[in-house]
């Protein structure tokens, strides 16, 4: 169905904030049962496993201890491994690894998101998560998410534009919801999408599906934060420590984001050269995350904790350190041990998030810093401010890695639901921002706006505003051009030797009677039908720009009826062909004029103009359909 066109532009944007608000919220609340089932069933059911949960009492926490047959783990891991695996690389290969970056690619790219792939990923991210595969549960929330808004783009008609908005409003709804944040999921919709940026018209409609995402959740889970809170408390004196923190975080966070992608390219690396299926990979890695974790189980009985602390989210045992339960040596180690259980798990092709990783490993090498510093200095760090120095670097290593300072902020202070963390937080996060550079735990983010396919027009235009189409026509004298009476075999032969997708149709007196282009032949390619006329295939409704006219007003027909060149005539005689322009040569005269202007229009580089999706004179597949109408 379509949306009427009679509806606003704002009714439009309300309407689409309402539709993924709601997909959000009820993807999120099915996805987090699915999860608490799963939970239940393998890691208590089978290995017998009560792990530490978020959010519980002081009193219940204590009651959790490891499980009297750890070694259970490694047959239940790996079977959540394979049965991932063989869904994923099966179904939808797109599902794999981390989802966030997944939603990112797609608003800067198409903005289309196959139909199977929210429920594949949810499938598979219960399947990784509940049998103790290290993940977060926010990445394919928010794939979904993003998923089901690109569901609903498709089913109500709507724009580009408005499918990215959908895709966008999605993330930040989703991942708001699953985390009871919705302030801080609202604000990463516009800041996860870039290094340097913010996608600003993301925000209002993220606010209004967050809330609605949240509120559906919260009827059912409870509107309490994520964490419990315990006894926290810092003062100004130890602002430096924060800022000394940040820098800690930073290196950590370089650690995780070079372990996570090498673990990665190894894994692809080994199993192209041996060509064994990539089904395969999500249980190889399950294997050795199952492996380690029993390995230091075998060691000492604090290193079986920090083997048990790196499954699963982790946040139970995020929830301990915020309760000042966790000793110095575990959160020590803790960071290190879950970096490489979510490499493992994830880099190998497991899905699931890397944004609960991500905290409990900020966390961790905060509250580490902290205990060391009560241990050192008990009278500037109390014990009550080693959870701050947690929560700090929870805020601090992935506010730099994700380049989403603020909305991370604001999110693990929902989550913790202690507002006057925000200032020692800002310190912390400000000072891992800037020592962070451009490294990033999602690679699909691009440095800003300019970057992106979803704003390319928009930088284009100031400068295609000054250029004609004069000035970069082909002349007439240059032009190959066809008859009503040509065949439709001389215009194959004519492709195959010009490499040209399209050509205007002459008369015999030499007037522009219309266009055929590779679409309008490829059938009869298919069918061998060689003798076809052209007149009878031809495009007889042909737009045309004139000489005056500016690359902008061409490209902005172009764009709207989806072709890809138009023939150029007078403007007293609309009949007689002067010239001919592709969506080439004003790709090609944007770049010389980016380049002679300083490049103060052209950040994003040759390859962000000229590209996938970008017509190509000398490309058969980037010239598509015929000319309409003129």
């Amino acid at each position: 169905m379509q949306i009427e066109e009679t509806v606003t532009p704002y009714r439009r944007i309300i309407l689409i904030a309402i539709i993924v608000g709601l997909i959000a919220g009820l993807g999120a609340l099915l996805f987090f049962e699915g999860l608490k089932l799963g939970t239940a069933f393998f890691m208590e059911g089978i290995v017998g496993f009560h792990l530490p949960k978020e959010g519980q009492t002081l009193q219940d926490i204590a009651q959790w201890a490891p499980p009297d047959h750890l070694w259970m783990i490694l047959p239940v891991i790996c079977f959540g491994g394979l049965l991932s695996g063989l869904l994923v690389y099966t179904l939808a290969p797109e599902a794999e690894g981390h989802g966030t970056d997944a939603a990112i690619k797609a608003f800067h790219g198409e903005g289309r998101v196959r139909w199977r792939v929210p429920l594949v990923k949810a499938v598979t991210a219960v399947l990784t998560i509940s049998t103790g595969g290290s993940a977060g549960r926010e990445g394919p929330t928010a794939q979904m998410s993003a998923g089901f808004g690109s569901i609903a783009a498709d089913l109500l008609g709507l724009s580009a534009r408005e499918r990215r908005l959908a895709i966008a409003t999605g993330v930040g709804a989703g991942i708001g919801t699953i985390f009871m944040a919705p302030l801080g999921g609202a604000i990463l919709a516009a800041e996860i999408l870039y290094k340097q940026d913010f996608e600003a018209e993301a925000i209002v409609p993220a606010f209004l599906a967050s809330v609605i995402g949240y509120a559906i959740f919260g009827l059912v889970e409870g509107f309490e934060p994520v964490f419990g809170s315990g006894v926290t408390s810092w003062n100004v004196g130890q602002i430096p420590l924060f800022l000394l923190l940040g820098v800690i975080s930073t290196a950590v966070g370089l650690i995780y984001i070079t372990t996570f992608y090498g673990t990665n390219r190894i894994f692809k690396t080994v199993f192209s050269r041996l060509k064994i299926p990539n089904h395969f990979k999500p249980l190889t890695g399950a294997f050795l995350t199952g492996t380690f974790v029993l390995a230091l189980a075998a060691l000492s009985p604090e290193a079986a904790l920090v083997g048990i602390g790196s499954l699963g989210t982790g946040y139970g045992f995020a929830q301990l350190a915020l309760y000042n339960m966790l000793p110095v040596g575990v959160l020590l180690f803790l960071p290190f041990a879950k970096i490489l259980t979510t490499s493992l798990t994830i880099g190998s092709g497991g899905s699931g998030g890397v944004f609960a990783p991500g905290l409990v490993i900020g966390g961790a090498t905060g509250g580490a810093f902290g205990s060391l510093l009560h241990l050192a200095l008990p009278g500037i760090v109390p014990a009550e401010s080693v959870p701050v120095f947690f929560i700090v670097g929870m805020i601090a290593l992935f506010g730099a890695i994700s380049h989403a300072p603020i909305a991370v902020m604001i999110m693990v202070v929902e989550m913790t639901g202690d507002f006057s963390l925000l200032v020692p937080a800002m310190g912390a996060v400000s000072v891992a921002v800037l020592l962070i550079g451009q490294s990033t735990i999602f690679r699909e983010q691009v440095l800003n706006r300019s970057q992106s396919a979803a704003h390319r027009d928009e930088f284009m235009i100031e400068i295609l505003q000054d250029i004609h189409v004069s000035d970069v026509m082909v002349p007439r004298d240059r032009i190959v051009a066809v008859s009503p009476d040509d065949t439709t075999g001389r215009v194959l032969r004519l492709i195959d030797e010009t490499l040209h997708t399209g050509f205007p149709v002459l008369d015999g007196e030499g007037k522009l009677v219309g266009m055929i282009a590779l679409d309008d032949v490829r059938d009869h390619r298919i069918n061998g039908e060689h003798e076809v006329p052209v007149e009878d295939v031809m495009s007889s409704r042909v737009f045309t720009v004139h000489h005056s006219c500016t690359l902008r007003e061409a490209l902005a027909l172009m764009t709207e009826h989806d072709i890809h060149h138009l023939p150029v005539v007078p403007a007293e005689d609309p009949r007689t062909l002067s010239g001919f322009v592709a969506r080439t040569d004003v790709m090609k005269a944007y770049v010389r004029k980016a380049s002679q202007s300083g490049g103060k229009h052209h950040s994003a580089g040759n390859s962000t103009l000229i590209g996938p999706g970008t017509a190509s004179e000398n490309s058969p597949d980037g010239e598509k359909g015929s000319m309409v109408e003129g």
